[in-house]
């Protein structure tokens, strides 16, 4: 299942039933688990610790070191889970600090020229479209999507099922829920139709609707009033309590 143009290194540790193809390299201190399949041209650097079933497309770049100017070195890490996809010349960064890897979850979708940086912390389910990018240091919740040539900061935190449209610039945090778009970006909804797509209910989605208007309306407001005058009941709902939460969290600032 390798093809005798590949080279491995002797120290790289290979799964079983794993595919590689013509003109990959995969460096010492590389842990690639069962079923991956490396199509052709696949550059993977140590030190990786790659799960199984994940598939590289061709010329994608896993794993090289930090581009953080303070990088000496070090013998950094990234951390990969299970079921991931890496389409053509996507890339992927190790962390800069010795004990602080990159780390992608799993079942995530990462296509073409897309760039996850040094230090990122990437969920679960989520999807990277064609030249999204994540600055280092930024966090990135399940379920989702960056959209195609949209560009993350550094440091901020992108929350759980919300979506950026193309073209987005995101310079703070996104809510959870909510769809963004623009440059710079602002909250344009609640992301409706991907809640549906996962089965929140409709009380659930008629909940943060109503914490939409209430949030992210009035832009001239300021938020912690808005969250102050915020009926309590609302705010014991589950999905809007973790809204809130992502707020009082955040250290950015949130995109409104």
């Amino acid at each position: 299942m390798i093809h005798p143009t590949a080279i491995i290194s002797p120290e790289a540790k290979i799964g079983s039933d794993v595919e590689v193809g013509p003109y990959c390299v995969i460096e010492a201190n590389v842990s690639l688990g069962d079923r991956c399949k490396l199509h052709s041209h696949v550059v993977i650097h140590g030190h990786s610790e790659i799960g199984s079933d994940n598939e590289f497309f061709p010329f994608a770049a896993i794993g090289t070191k930090s581009q953080d100017l303070k990088y000496a070195g070090e013998p950094t890490a990234l951390v990969i889970g299970d079921h991931n996809v890496f389409r053509e010349n996507a890339t992927v960064h190790r962390g800069t600090l010795e004990g602080s890897p990159t780390r992608i979850g799993s079942h995530n979708l990462c296509l073409a020229y897309s760039h996850i940086a040094h230090d990122c912390q990437v969920g679960n389910h989520v999807i990277l479209s064609n030249n999204g990018t994540l600055a280092g240091h930024v966090h990135v919740d399940d379920h989702a999507i960056i959209s195609g040539l949209s560009a993350v900061h550094q440091f901020c935190k992108v929350g759980a099922h919300s979506i950026t449209g193309g073209i987005s610039k995101i310079v703070q945090d996104i809510p959870p829920f909510t769809i963004v778009d623009g440059n710079p970006a602002s909250v344009r909804g609640i992301n409706q139709v991907g809640l549906q797509r996962r089965g929140f209910s409709e009380e659930d989605t008629r909940a943060l609707r109503s914490a939409y208007k209430k949030l992210f309306l009035k832009k001239d407001s300021n938020l912690s009033e808005a969250i102050e005058a915020m009926d309590e009941d609302l705010k014991k709902n589950p999905q809007v309590a973790a809204l809130l939460s992502f707020i009082a969290d955040s250290e950015r600032g949130i995109i409104r």
